[in-house]
Protein backbone atom coordinates (compact mmCIF):
# COMPACT_ATOMS: atom_id res chain seq x y z
CA UNK A 1 0.00 0.00 0.00
CA UNK A 2 1.15 3.90 -0.68
CA UNK A 3 1.84 5.64 1.89
CA UNK A 4 1.07 8.40 -0.11
CA UNK A 5 -2.67 7.55 -0.22
CA UNK A 6 -4.97 8.12 2.34
CA UNK A 7 -8.79 8.25 3.32
CA UNK A 8 -9.76 10.70 6.34
CA UNK A 9 -11.93 8.67 8.44
CA UNK A 10 -14.22 11.40 9.57
CA UNK A 11 -12.60 12.25 12.72
CA UNK A 12 -10.79 15.08 13.03
CA UNK A 13 -6.53 14.07 13.31
CA UNK A 14 -7.99 10.27 12.59
CA UNK A 15 -6.90 9.14 8.96
CA UNK A 16 -7.20 5.29 7.76
CA UNK A 17 -4.81 3.75 4.99
CA UNK A 18 -6.56 2.85 2.36
CA UNK A 19 -7.21 -0.66 1.48
CA UNK A 20 -6.53 -2.67 -1.95
CA UNK A 21 -10.19 -2.72 -1.74
CA UNK A 22 -10.24 1.03 -2.50
CA UNK A 23 -7.38 1.47 -4.93
CA UNK A 24 -5.77 -1.59 -6.16
CA UNK A 25 -2.46 -2.79 -7.95
CA UNK A 26 1.11 -1.66 -7.17
CA UNK A 27 2.82 1.25 -8.90
CA UNK A 28 2.40 1.51 -12.43
CA UNK A 29 5.48 2.22 -14.86
CA UNK A 30 3.86 5.11 -16.33
CA UNK A 31 4.46 6.82 -12.88
CA UNK A 32 0.79 6.69 -11.49
CA UNK A 33 1.29 5.79 -7.76
CA UNK A 34 -1.98 3.27 -7.08
CA UNK A 35 -0.92 1.46 -4.33
CA UNK A 36 1.83 -0.82 -3.08
CA UNK A 37 4.98 0.40 -2.15
CA UNK A 38 5.46 4.23 -1.15
CA UNK A 39 7.24 6.15 -3.54
CA UNK A 40 8.24 9.67 -1.53
CA UNK A 41 7.89 11.72 -4.55
CA UNK A 42 4.50 10.83 -5.05
CA UNK A 43 1.71 13.04 -3.50
CA UNK A 44 -0.62 12.64 -0.72
CA UNK A 45 -4.35 12.23 -1.13
CA UNK A 46 -6.85 11.96 1.32
CA UNK A 47 -10.76 11.36 1.12
CA UNK A 48 -13.22 12.37 4.26
CA UNK A 49 -15.54 10.31 4.51
CA UNK A 50 -13.23 7.59 4.42
CA UNK A 51 -13.88 4.27 2.45
CA UNK A 52 -16.21 2.33 4.04
CA UNK A 53 -18.27 4.89 5.77
CA UNK A 54 -21.45 3.49 6.53
CA UNK A 55 -23.17 6.95 8.08
CA UNK A 56 -20.92 9.83 6.46
CA UNK A 57 -22.75 13.24 7.69
CA UNK A 58 -24.35 14.27 4.02
CA UNK A 59 -24.64 18.00 5.27
CA UNK A 60 -20.75 17.69 5.37
CA UNK A 61 -20.23 16.37 1.42
CA UNK A 62 -17.34 14.92 0.56
CA UNK A 63 -13.86 16.69 0.94
CA UNK A 64 -10.57 15.65 -1.27
CA UNK A 65 -7.48 17.24 -0.26
CA UNK A 66 -3.75 17.05 -1.69
CA UNK A 67 -0.18 17.33 0.36
CA UNK A 68 3.04 17.69 -2.06
CA UNK A 69 1.48 18.06 -4.88
CA UNK A 70 -2.16 19.85 -7.11
CA UNK A 71 -5.15 17.79 -7.57
CA UNK A 72 -5.65 17.20 -11.31
CA UNK A 73 -9.03 15.54 -11.70
CA UNK A 74 -12.15 14.87 -8.88
CA UNK A 75 -14.84 12.76 -9.43
CA UNK A 76 -17.96 12.17 -6.92
CA UNK A 77 -20.47 10.28 -8.34
CA UNK A 78 -24.21 8.41 -7.01
CA UNK A 79 -25.58 5.87 -9.35
CA UNK A 80 -22.99 6.87 -12.26
CA UNK A 81 -23.81 10.78 -12.04
CA UNK A 82 -21.56 13.37 -10.70
CA UNK A 83 -22.11 15.61 -7.86
CA UNK A 84 -21.50 19.37 -8.33
CA UNK A 85 -18.66 20.42 -6.49
CA UNK A 86 -15.63 23.50 -6.31
CA UNK A 87 -11.59 23.04 -6.40
CA UNK A 88 -10.12 25.60 -4.78
CA UNK A 89 -7.44 28.00 -6.51
CA UNK A 90 -4.33 26.34 -5.55
CA UNK A 91 -6.01 22.85 -6.28
CA UNK A 92 -5.36 21.64 -3.51
CA UNK A 93 -8.77 20.86 -2.29
CA UNK A 94 -11.77 20.00 -3.61
CA UNK A 95 -15.12 20.39 -1.91
CA UNK A 96 -18.90 18.43 -2.81
CA UNK A 97 -21.87 19.98 -2.13
CA UNK A 98 -24.43 18.45 0.49
CA UNK A 99 -25.29 14.93 -0.21
CA UNK A 100 -28.55 12.54 -0.50
CA UNK A 101 -29.25 10.82 2.79
CA UNK A 102 -29.27 7.31 2.15
CA UNK A 103 -27.02 6.91 -0.58
CA UNK A 104 -24.25 5.44 -1.62
CA UNK A 105 -21.37 7.43 -3.28
CA UNK A 106 -18.24 6.67 -5.39
CA UNK A 107 -15.07 8.34 -5.43
CA UNK A 108 -11.54 9.39 -7.89
CA UNK A 109 -9.26 11.48 -7.13
CA UNK A 110 -5.73 12.03 -8.90
CA UNK A 111 -3.33 14.04 -7.89
CA UNK A 112 0.65 14.74 -9.32
CA UNK A 113 3.40 16.49 -7.77
CA UNK A 114 5.66 19.30 -9.43
CA UNK A 115 7.95 16.02 -10.08
CA UNK A 116 5.91 14.37 -12.82
CA UNK A 117 4.77 12.05 -10.34
CA UNK A 118 0.80 11.16 -10.03
CA UNK A 119 -0.90 9.21 -7.47
CA UNK A 120 -4.62 8.21 -8.22
CA UNK A 121 -7.42 6.82 -5.50
CA UNK A 122 -10.96 5.68 -4.77
CA UNK A 123 -13.26 5.41 -2.20
CA UNK A 124 -17.17 3.96 -0.92
CA UNK A 125 -18.68 5.41 1.28
CA UNK A 126 -22.51 5.50 2.61
CA UNK A 127 -24.85 8.25 4.00
CA UNK A 128 -26.82 8.56 6.92
CA UNK A 129 -30.41 8.12 6.47
CA UNK A 130 -33.08 10.74 7.05
CA UNK A 131 -35.62 9.83 10.29
CA UNK A 132 -37.49 13.05 9.38
CA UNK A 133 -37.67 14.23 5.41
CA UNK A 134 -37.63 18.24 4.36
CA UNK A 135 -39.42 19.02 1.44
CA UNK A 136 -41.39 21.48 -0.74
CA UNK A 137 -45.30 21.00 -0.44
CA UNK A 138 -46.34 23.87 -2.66
CA UNK A 139 -44.25 27.09 -5.00
CA UNK A 140 -45.72 29.94 -6.45
CA UNK A 141 -45.51 30.73 -9.73
CA UNK A 142 -46.69 27.51 -11.52
CA UNK A 143 -44.45 25.85 -13.63
CA UNK A 144 -44.21 27.70 -17.24
CA UNK A 145 -46.62 30.25 -15.80
CA UNK A 146 -46.38 33.66 -17.61
CA UNK A 147 -46.60 35.92 -14.35
CA UNK A 148 -46.65 40.07 -13.95
CA UNK A 149 -43.71 42.12 -13.54
CA UNK A 150 -43.93 42.12 -9.41
CA UNK A 151 -44.84 38.30 -9.03
CA UNK A 152 -42.96 37.01 -5.83
CA UNK A 153 -41.85 33.37 -5.17
CA UNK A 154 -43.37 31.89 -2.27
CA UNK A 155 -42.20 28.53 -1.25
CA UNK A 156 -44.02 26.30 1.67
CA UNK A 157 -42.21 23.60 2.84
CA UNK A 158 -43.66 20.29 4.97
CA UNK A 159 -42.63 20.73 7.71
CA UNK A 160 -41.30 23.66 10.13
CA UNK A 161 -37.47 24.72 9.22
CA UNK A 162 -35.32 24.66 12.35
CA UNK A 163 -32.31 25.65 10.56
CA UNK A 164 -33.40 28.59 8.18
CA UNK A 165 -29.54 29.74 7.27
CA UNK A 166 -29.09 26.12 6.22
CA UNK A 167 -32.32 25.94 4.33
CA UNK A 168 -32.31 29.64 2.39
CA UNK A 169 -28.14 29.04 1.69
CA UNK A 170 -29.76 26.08 -0.79
CA UNK A 171 -32.03 28.65 -2.44
CA UNK A 172 -31.16 29.72 -5.95
CA UNK A 173 -33.33 32.67 -8.30
CA UNK A 174 -31.92 33.06 -11.41
CA UNK A 175 -33.13 35.58 -14.36
CA UNK A 176 -31.97 36.28 -17.38
CA UNK A 177 -31.93 40.37 -16.79
CA UNK A 178 -30.87 40.48 -13.26
CA UNK A 179 -32.97 41.89 -10.69
CA UNK A 180 -32.14 42.51 -6.32
CA UNK A 181 -34.43 41.11 -4.51
CA UNK A 182 -34.43 39.27 -0.78
CA UNK A 183 -36.05 36.45 0.90
CA UNK A 184 -38.41 36.60 3.77
CA UNK A 185 -39.33 34.06 6.05
CA UNK A 186 -43.29 34.67 7.19
CA UNK A 187 -43.53 31.58 9.38
CA UNK A 188 -41.11 28.13 10.05
CA UNK A 189 -42.57 26.64 7.00
CA UNK A 190 -42.98 29.41 4.19
CA UNK A 191 -40.44 31.71 3.12
CA UNK A 192 -40.83 34.48 0.38
CA UNK A 193 -38.98 36.07 -2.07
CA UNK A 194 -39.63 39.24 -4.32
CA UNK A 195 -37.65 42.19 -5.53
CA UNK A 196 -36.18 45.67 -4.07
CA UNK A 197 -38.87 48.14 -3.35
CA UNK A 198 -39.32 49.98 -7.17
CA UNK A 199 -37.14 47.75 -8.90
CA UNK A 200 -39.80 44.89 -10.58
CA UNK A 201 -38.51 42.20 -12.51
CA UNK A 202 -37.72 43.49 -15.50
CA UNK A 203 -40.26 42.26 -18.56
CA UNK A 204 -40.27 39.04 -20.68
CA UNK A 205 -37.49 37.02 -19.28
CA UNK A 206 -37.51 33.17 -18.01
CA UNK A 207 -36.60 32.88 -14.17
CA UNK A 208 -35.46 29.66 -12.48
CA UNK A 209 -36.13 28.75 -8.88
CA UNK A 210 -33.69 25.98 -7.92
CA UNK A 211 -33.82 24.26 -4.41
CA UNK A 212 -30.69 22.61 -3.91
CA UNK A 213 -32.31 20.85 -0.70
CA UNK A 214 -30.76 17.13 -1.57
CA UNK A 215 -28.76 17.01 2.13
CA UNK A 216 -29.01 19.67 3.79
CA UNK A 217 -30.04 19.47 7.42
CA UNK A 218 -32.93 21.60 8.41
CA UNK A 219 -33.35 20.24 12.39
CA UNK A 220 -32.85 17.27 14.36
CA UNK A 221 -31.96 14.37 12.01
CA UNK A 222 -34.19 15.97 9.30
CA UNK A 223 -33.06 15.99 5.80
CA UNK A 224 -33.65 17.46 2.87
CA UNK A 225 -33.87 14.24 0.22
CA UNK A 226 -34.10 15.87 -3.06
CA UNK A 227 -33.87 19.36 -5.04
CA UNK A 228 -36.32 21.31 -6.41
CA UNK A 229 -36.53 23.36 -9.45
CA UNK A 230 -39.24 25.48 -10.77
CA UNK A 231 -39.24 27.66 -14.02
CA UNK A 232 -41.30 30.27 -15.19
CA UNK A 233 -41.70 33.60 -17.50
CA UNK A 234 -42.17 36.90 -16.50
CA UNK A 235 -44.79 38.92 -19.52
CA UNK A 236 -44.95 42.21 -20.83
CA UNK A 237 -44.98 44.86 -17.91
CA UNK A 238 -48.48 45.53 -16.37
CA UNK A 239 -48.75 48.55 -14.29
CA UNK A 240 -52.31 49.50 -13.02
CA UNK A 241 -52.83 52.66 -11.32
CA UNK A 242 -56.28 53.79 -9.76
CA UNK A 243 -57.46 56.79 -7.12
CA UNK A 244 -59.87 56.41 -5.47
CA UNK A 245 -60.74 60.79 -5.83
CA UNK A 246 -61.00 61.16 -9.11
CA UNK A 247 -62.41 57.80 -9.58
CA UNK A 248 -60.14 56.41 -12.32
CA UNK A 249 -58.14 53.63 -13.55
CA UNK A 250 -55.23 53.37 -16.17
CA UNK A 251 -53.52 50.97 -17.21
CA UNK A 252 -49.92 50.88 -18.70
CA UNK A 253 -48.42 48.20 -20.95
CA UNK A 254 -44.84 48.25 -21.05
CA UNK A 255 -44.35 52.07 -19.84
CA UNK A 256 -47.49 52.88 -22.38
CA UNK A 257 -50.67 54.12 -21.75
CA UNK A 258 -53.42 51.31 -23.22
CA UNK A 259 -56.58 51.52 -21.69
CA UNK A 260 -58.33 53.53 -18.89
CA UNK A 261 -62.21 53.89 -17.51
CA UNK A 262 -63.75 55.11 -14.37
CA UNK A 263 -64.19 53.02 -11.77
CA UNK A 264 -66.67 52.76 -8.17
CA UNK A 265 -64.25 52.29 -5.30
CA UNK A 266 -65.27 51.57 -1.44
CA UNK A 267 -68.08 53.93 -0.12
CA UNK A 268 -66.82 53.46 3.31
CA UNK A 269 -69.22 53.61 6.64
CA UNK A 270 -68.73 50.67 8.59
CA UNK A 271 -66.17 50.82 11.25
CA UNK A 272 -64.51 47.80 13.05
CA UNK A 273 -61.65 48.17 15.88
CA UNK A 274 -60.96 51.81 14.31
CA UNK A 275 -60.77 50.39 10.52
CA UNK A 276 -63.05 51.39 8.13
CA UNK A 277 -63.89 48.10 6.31
CA UNK A 278 -66.17 49.04 3.72
CA UNK A 279 -63.02 51.77 2.15
CA UNK A 280 -61.02 50.21 -0.29
CA UNK A 281 -56.70 50.26 0.65
CA UNK A 282 -54.48 52.60 -0.64
CA UNK A 283 -50.84 50.73 -1.81
CA UNK A 284 -48.85 48.60 -3.86
CA UNK A 285 -51.34 45.43 -4.26
CA UNK A 286 -50.69 42.60 -6.55
CA UNK A 287 -53.02 40.83 -8.73
CA UNK A 288 -52.87 36.70 -6.74
CA UNK A 289 -55.62 35.48 -8.97
CA UNK A 290 -59.04 35.00 -11.13
CA UNK A 291 -62.62 34.01 -10.61
CA UNK A 292 -65.51 33.95 -13.23
CA UNK A 293 -67.93 33.96 -11.44
CA UNK A 294 -66.82 35.50 -8.11
CA UNK A 295 -69.46 34.58 -5.19
CA UNK A 296 -69.22 37.85 -2.80
CA UNK A 297 -71.02 37.80 0.21
CA UNK A 298 -71.49 39.71 3.46
CA UNK A 299 -70.66 36.69 5.15
CA UNK A 300 -67.15 37.84 5.65
CA UNK A 301 -67.75 41.13 8.01
CA UNK A 302 -70.45 38.50 10.32
CA UNK A 303 -73.68 39.53 8.72
CA UNK A 304 -75.91 37.21 6.93
CA UNK A 305 -76.98 37.96 3.46
CA UNK A 306 -80.36 37.91 4.06
CA UNK A 307 -80.25 40.82 6.90
CA UNK A 308 -80.58 43.66 4.48
CA UNK A 309 -81.19 45.85 7.80
CA UNK A 310 -77.42 45.16 8.65
CA UNK A 311 -75.94 45.66 4.93
CA UNK A 312 -76.79 42.16 4.15
CA UNK A 313 -75.52 40.90 0.35
CA UNK A 314 -75.11 38.00 -1.65
CA UNK A 315 -74.02 38.77 -5.24
CA UNK A 316 -72.26 36.68 -7.89
CA UNK A 317 -69.79 38.91 -9.66
CA UNK A 318 -68.63 37.89 -13.29
CA UNK A 319 -64.90 38.70 -14.55
CA UNK A 320 -63.37 39.18 -10.99
CA UNK A 321 -59.03 39.78 -10.39
CA UNK A 322 -58.29 39.54 -6.58
CA UNK A 323 -56.06 41.89 -5.70
CA UNK A 324 -55.91 41.46 -1.68
CA UNK A 325 -56.89 38.68 0.83
CA UNK A 326 -59.41 41.21 2.40
CA UNK A 327 -62.16 40.93 -0.83
CA UNK A 328 -60.68 42.94 -2.84
CA UNK A 329 -61.12 42.73 -6.72
CA UNK A 330 -61.42 44.71 -10.05
CA UNK A 331 -64.55 43.22 -10.96
CA UNK A 332 -67.80 43.62 -13.67
CA UNK A 333 -70.33 45.32 -12.17
CA UNK A 334 -73.24 46.62 -14.54
CA UNK A 335 -75.59 47.69 -11.50
CA UNK A 336 -73.34 50.68 -10.57
CA UNK A 337 -72.36 51.95 -14.01
CA UNK A 338 -73.86 54.79 -13.26
CA UNK A 339 -71.52 55.87 -10.60
CA UNK A 340 -68.25 54.70 -11.92
CA UNK A 341 -66.10 57.68 -12.38
CA UNK A 342 -68.18 59.82 -10.16
CA UNK A 343 -68.69 58.09 -7.13
CA UNK A 344 -67.57 55.74 -4.68
CA UNK A 345 -70.59 52.93 -3.90
CA UNK A 346 -68.94 49.67 -3.52
CA UNK A 347 -67.67 47.99 -0.32
CA UNK A 348 -63.85 47.68 -1.40
CA UNK A 349 -63.82 46.35 -4.54
CA UNK A 350 -62.85 48.54 -7.60
CA UNK A 351 -66.19 47.97 -9.81
CA UNK A 352 -66.00 48.55 -13.78
CA UNK A 353 -67.63 48.55 -16.78
CA UNK A 354 -68.94 44.98 -17.78
CA UNK A 355 -66.66 45.74 -21.02
CA UNK A 356 -63.67 46.94 -19.44
CA UNK A 357 -63.98 44.12 -16.66
CA UNK A 358 -63.96 41.16 -18.81
CA UNK A 359 -60.98 42.99 -21.02
CA UNK A 360 -58.36 43.03 -18.12
CA UNK A 361 -59.75 39.66 -16.82
CA UNK A 362 -58.25 38.32 -20.07
CA UNK A 363 -55.48 40.58 -20.47
CA UNK A 364 -54.00 40.23 -16.71
CA UNK A 365 -51.38 37.87 -15.35
CA UNK A 366 -51.18 37.26 -11.64
CA UNK A 367 -48.53 39.42 -10.28
CA UNK A 368 -49.27 42.93 -11.79
CA UNK A 369 -48.87 45.84 -9.85
CA UNK A 370 -52.31 47.66 -9.21
CA UNK A 371 -51.45 51.31 -7.15
CA UNK A 372 -54.10 52.36 -5.41
CA UNK A 373 -53.92 56.10 -4.02
CA UNK A 374 -56.67 58.51 -2.57
CA UNK A 375 -57.88 55.98 0.55
CA UNK A 376 -57.42 56.95 4.06
CA UNK A 377 -57.18 53.25 4.66
CA UNK A 378 -53.50 52.11 3.94
CA UNK A 379 -52.70 48.33 2.95
CA UNK A 380 -50.66 45.74 5.48
CA UNK A 381 -48.00 44.15 4.33
CA UNK A 382 -49.38 40.63 4.61
CA UNK A 383 -52.81 41.10 2.96
CA UNK A 384 -52.48 39.07 0.36
CA UNK A 385 -49.25 39.47 -1.47
CA UNK A 386 -48.89 43.57 -0.51
CA UNK A 387 -45.15 42.51 0.33
CA UNK A 388 -44.16 45.65 -1.42
CA UNK A 389 -45.74 47.84 1.51
CA UNK A 390 -43.43 46.88 3.69
CA UNK A 391 -40.00 48.64 3.75
CA UNK A 392 -36.89 47.20 2.08
CA UNK A 393 -34.77 47.05 5.21
CA UNK A 394 -37.34 45.70 7.31
CA UNK A 395 -37.61 43.10 4.08
CA UNK A 396 -34.11 42.18 4.05
CA UNK A 397 -34.00 41.68 7.96
CA UNK A 398 -36.53 38.83 7.18
CA UNK A 399 -33.92 36.89 5.53
CA UNK A 400 -32.38 34.21 7.92
CA UNK A 401 -29.14 35.12 6.27
CA UNK A 402 -29.93 38.85 6.41
CA UNK A 403 -28.57 39.74 2.73
CA UNK A 404 -29.41 40.60 -0.63
CA UNK A 405 -29.78 38.52 -3.59
CA UNK A 406 -28.38 39.25 -7.40
CA UNK A 407 -30.36 37.03 -9.81
CA UNK A 408 -28.37 37.14 -12.99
Amino acid sequence: MSAGVKAGAGVAGAVLLLTTAACSGGEKDDGVTVGGKADAAAPQVTIDPGDGNGKARPEAGVVVTATGGKLEQVTVALRGKPVDGAMSADKTSWRSRTLRPGARYTVSAVAKSPQGKATAVNSKFTTLKAAAELDIADVSPNSGEKVGVGMPIIVTFNRAVGDRKAVERALEVKSAKAATGAWYWVSDTQVIFRTKNGEYWQPNQPVTFTAKLAGVKSGKQTYGVSDYTRRFRIGDSHIITASTKTHRLVVKKNGKKIKSWGISAGRGGRVVNGTDTFLTTSGIHLTMGKENPAIMTSEWMGVKPDDKKNGGYKEVIPHAVRISNSGEYIHSMASTVWAQGRQNVSHGCLNSPPAAAQWFYSWAYRGDPVIITGSKRGLPWNNGWSFYEMSWSKWVKGSALDRTVTTA
